[in-house]
């Protein structure tokens, strides 16, 4: 068997759609985020949700100390939100979040962005490590909120989108309407 190449690979699972999430955690320094698109439903009885966090991240190692965490989802006006938490050498959550709606979460402290489309408080049940990610498996302590209307931010092919629809194919390309 030939082993599949991170190309492959990549392109496959870009083709998945996902939802965008902030995760935030407050440790004794300071506040820390990350953009996750790798964020599930695991369980309803006892209701845990799941997110992967790379482990060459600060934040992997934030994570390792502090169990709680909020998960925020974002909504379709919320792309800058997801760009600016995503960024390599990124500054404190609090920072990033100067000019955005916010607030402490009551059971986990970690900061809630508003106006998105929820926000659950969450406690960590276990952490495994998987390849180059830890999965966090998390008890749901708290729903934050939930938005009784707009739409989630996506990711797919690598980018952020506000719909499904395909890009048009042109007589130049390689006939793959996803591609950039």
């Amino acid at each position: 068997m030939t082993a599949v190449s991170v190309e492959q690979y990549k392109a496959a699972l870009g083709r998945f759609a996902s939802g965008v999430t902030v995760l935030t955690v407050r440790d004794e320094l300071d506040d820390h985020g990350i953009t996750v698109t790798a964020f599930a439903s695991v369980s309803l009885e006892p209701p845990l949700v799941l997110a992967c966090v790379a482990q060459a991240s600060y934040l992997h190692e934030v994570l390792m100390r502090q169990d709680h965490w909020v998960v925020s989802v974002l909504a379709v006006g919320q792309r800058s939100i997801a760009t600016r938490f995503s960024e390599t050498g990124r500054p404190s959550a609090r920072l990033l979040l100067a000019d955005v709606p916010h607030r402490r979460g009551s059971r986990t402290q970690a900061l809630i962005i508003e106006d998105g489309m929820a926000a659950l408080e969450c406690g960590t049940e276990q952490r495994v490590a998987a390849g180059d990610h830890t999965l966090l498996i998390g008890r749901v302590l708290d729903v934050a909120y939930v938005a009784d209307r707009g739409a989630p931010l996506l990711h797919v092919t690598g980018s952020y989108t506000t719909s499904m629809t395909p890009r048009e194919v042109s007589r130049r390309s390689t006939g793959d309407p996803w591609s950039d």
